[in-house]
């Protein structure tokens, strides 16, 4: 077996939507892609398993992963290792972290797939077996016996023990000093003295050479111009009572609002889900996860380098800023809840421009047609294009005010600059 993948710096918002945004497809591009979850296959279902995992809570905690889960992480090893065991066995692309010497003639993907992801999740959750196990011999006993079987076992669990050994003290487990907020001017005000995700910054990348290989310039100054139109942007807009805010804008700022771990592992299913060929749903997952968790690490790298302050603390402080052009009021409240985390770029503008950047690459045409459902609005929404969801996620943020535009726009660019980055150089056909 080799281990193939090390780490190796640093080389206007789109218009906004309500819904739905149109994307023509440039000349010579595929043809336009609509995202239908109505093919199950053995990805599909380790992708489920292993979301139940990731997000269970268990009795004990003896890994790493258990005492601080990150869950996209780890759903991006489970990942790797699906799709590093299913190439090894259909042999079109090149692997991403692992080459298993195991031989791959005759091997059963579906036994490779199942072995893949059950040795990962048994390794990083051993005490959260009550999700993985049962479901691991329900699904080998619908397989065969015999030597398809047998190799394909074999070979999974090579890979997901290479995959395991690779992201071995991934950096999660730092230790970090407690947090002091800032008191001048522009400096993040923390909620409590624990602002979140302080720790992914430390988690080592999966494609990334560094997560601060593509961080965004500064912020503007505070006494520019583009910081005042910003504030007052977020102000007017994203206030607790707005008159230029319509109703149906603070529900689609409500949507953008479920957390994260519930919200990504749900949604994204549907991709898994949507191809009957298990190669494709592998390569469409690992893609898209691996893509997303460097996305969202090179953000929190950025968020914690400027540390800039929240909308909340910008508008009530606006007297001390310096800047002639705005005004402070102190009576102003963000019309939904601001995360505990600095303003700048805007996290969910770098997962959804990941996302977005990751769905044209894989489909090789920006006319990408899914939905996305909320458990906080209980509703459905449908984006036609790969930039509508962004451009959605980026003007909620505005809506609910919790940042402000130069950070979405920040933000997507970052998120797409990372998909971009991994597509180009990994998951490509074997040469």
């Amino acid at each position: 077996m080799k281990i193939l993948h090390a780490q190796g710096g640093r080389p206007g918002l789109l218009p906004l939507v309500l819904g739905v945004a149109a994307c023509a497809s440039p000349p010579g591009a595929a043809p336009p892609v609509t995202v239908a979850p109505d093919h199950p296959n053995v990805v599909a279902f380790w992708n489920e398993i292993a979301n139940r995992t990731v997000l269970a809570a268990g009795p004990v905690a003896t890994t790493p992963e258990e005492q601080r889960p990150a869950v996209f992480f780890d759903l991006a090893s489970v990942h790797v290792a699906l799709y590093d065991a299913v190439v090894a066995i259909e042999g079109r692309h090149k692997p991403f972290a692992v080459k298993p010497g195991t031989p791959a003639a005759g091997a059963s993907t579906e036994a490779a797939v199942s072995a893949a992801a059950h040795g990962v999740l048994q390794a990083l959750f051993p005490n959260r077996s009550a999700q993985y196990q049962a479901a691991y011999e329900q699904r080998l006993a619908l397989l065969p016996d015999g030597p398809a079987k047998a190799r394909g076992l074999a070979l999974g669990r090579e890979v997901a023990a290479g995959v395991v050994r690779w992201r071995a003290q991934d950096g999660r487990s730092v230790t970090l000093a407690p947090y002091a907020s800032g008191t001048r001017p522009g400096q993040f005000r923390a909620a409590n003295p624990n602002p979140v995700f302080r720790h992914f910054p430390s988690i080592r990348p999966f494609a990334l050479r560094s997560l601060d290989q593509f961080r965004p310039a500064p912020p503007p100054s505070l006494d520019s111009a583009v910081y005042a139109a910003a504030l007052e942007e977020t102000r007017t807009l994203g206030g607790t009572s707005s008159s230029a805010r319509s109703a149906e804008q603070l529900e689609v700022a409500r949507f953008h609002t479920e957390p994260p771990p519930s919200a990504i592992t749900r949604n994204l299913g549907r991709f898994a889900a949507s191809t009957a060929s298990v190669a494709d749903a592998a390569r469409l997952m690992a893609m898209i996860y691996v893509s997303y968790v460097d996305a969202i690490g090179a953000c929190f790298e950025a968020k914690y380098h400027y540390q800039s302050w929240r909308p909340l603390s910008a508008i009530r402080m606006a007297d001390a800023d310096g800047n002639a052009a705005t005004s402070k009021d102190e009576a102003w409240s963000p019309s939904l809840p601001t995360p505990n985390h600095p303003e700048y770029p805007a996290a969910h503008s770098c997962t959804s421009g990941s996302l977005g950047e990751t769905l044209r690459h894989f489909y090789g045409t920006p006319a990408v047609s899914f939905s996305w459902d909320s458990s906080v609005t209980g509703t459905t929404r449908r984006y036609t294009g790969v930039e509508a969801f962004s451009a959605e996620a980026g003007l909620a943020r505005l809506h609910g005010g919790m940042h402000f535009r130069y950070s979405v726009d920040a933000g997507e660019q970052l998120g797409r600059q990372v998909a971009r980055w991994v597509a180009q150089r990994h998951f490509g056909r074997q040469e």
